[in-house]
């Protein structure tokens, strides 16, 4: 895992924003596929920091955070 800007073409990026995001602006976590890597960031800070996660990463992410909703 890693934490980076991204270098190029920022805007052609397509963000998502996950469904569990709370419509009162608390926990709200967007993310976005590119070739080879899925990104992550705070939708409430656009322009700050992006985890970039290799698929096997972001495959195991998204398994420990469903073990780990409420």
């Amino acid at each position: 895992m890693s934490v980076k800007e991204i270098h190029g073409p920022r805007d052609e990026v397509v963000w998502v924003k996950s469904s569990y995001s709370g419509a009162e602006g608390g926990q709200c976590v967007e993310v976005a596929s590119w070739p080879g890597v899925t990104h992550v960031r705070d939708s409430k800070d656009k322009a700050g920091p992006i985890v970039s996660l290799t698929p096997n990463a972001w495959t195991e992410f998204v398994g420990f955070a469903a073990q780990h909703t409420a």
